[in-house]
């Protein structure tokens, strides 16, 4: 059997895209913190006081990610001959863990309100906590949008993890606008009732963000689609007659392809090779996030045979 394939190197201008949007989004959450606190305080709106601290948090997630993503690209070494690029995915689980203990404090702090409701008066939030509230669905909604589009263009798990940080944060605004609102209409439970709600929404993500990180750590397969289209593309190579497996795993943000192609055996061992060579090239040109490519090439019998 040949066996051909080189690792990918990552681009430079990959890395220089997640930096330049880590960096926009901690500007934008210092700015949204200070903002929904000041607000929070003044108007007398736990809600928008929680919705603070889960800007603040992202903040470090963005830091965590920005680390993971520069650890990820480094280069190939004698320790890590297949590069780093599950540094990324350990980027996405701190970002889960912290995500997570958010929270949990956001909605403990919550419940204790309501809990002591009945021998404590609740506040009814001021008017600046409901402008805060608004800016900060704005701001947050822009960020994601900005975010994820450039995640899917670099193909970064950890950038589209804080992409969709930056969407709990925007639901968990619009949940303190509600809870807001609310309690300015003479419903004053609201307001922690929603930091409750908050809480719960930034657990699902955070357990979609964990999920996301362990399938690239355990070599789990592509989609079979993903796979169905390598395979057209392999058939469609002049000498390939068939394939007899294929194997895919994430690594990271990256695939790692094996296949089995068959071609005729009365082949030279030259022309066997250009073939495999010929379909490692079209495969990492057509899939960019394929990082290794192996091709083993094995003899077409059944004529023989028959």
């Amino acid at each position: 059997m040949i066996e051909t394939g080189q690792p990918i190197p990552a681009a430079s201008s990959a890395t220089e895209l997640a930096m330049k949007v880590s960096v926009v989004s901690i500007v934008v959450n210092l700015l949204l913190f200070l903002l929904k606190l000041a607000a929070g305080l003044l108007a007398r709106s736990s809600a928008l006081v929680s919705d603070a601290v889960h800007s603040a948090s992202d903040v470090f997630s963005t830091l965590v990610v920005m680390i993971g993503f520069f650890m990820a690209k480094k280069k190939p070494d004698k320790d890590h001959p297949y590069g780093h690029d599950r540094l990324e995915c350990v980027a996405s689980l701190l970002l889960a863990a912290a995500l997570a203990g958010t929270g949990l404090g956001i909605g403990m702090a919550g419940a204790q309100k309501m809990v002591y409701a009945g021998s404590h008066a609740l506040t009814v939030p001021g008017l600046p906590a409901l402008a805060a509230a608004v800016l900060s669905i704005l701001a947050k909604e822009l960020m994601y949008h900005y975010t994820r589009r450039v995640a899917k263009q670099i193909n970064s798990g950890a950038l589209m993890a804080d992409a969709w940080h930056h969407r709990s944060d925007a639901l968990s605004s619009v949940g303190s606008f509600v809870g807001i609102l609310g309690a300015r209409l003479g419903f004053p439970v609201l307001d922690p009732l929603v930091s409750v709600l908050i809480c719960v929404m930034i657990e699902i993500a955070a357990l979609d963000i964990f999920r996301d990180a362990v399938d690239k750590m355990v070599d789990k397969a592509c989609p079979e689609a993903t796979e169905e289209e390598m395979k057209q593309v392999i058939l469609a190579i002049p000498g390939v007659l068939g394939i007899d497996e294929i194997k895919t795993r994430l690594f990271g943000a990256k695939i790692y392809l094996e296949v089995e192609i068959r071609m005729d055996a009365s082949q030279t061992f030259v022309q066997a090779h250009e073939t495999a060579e010929k379909v490692h090239e079209t495969i990492e040109r057509q899939f960019p996030d394929v990082k290794h490519c192996m091709v083993h090439v094995n003899p077409d019998v059944r004529e023989e045979i028959t």
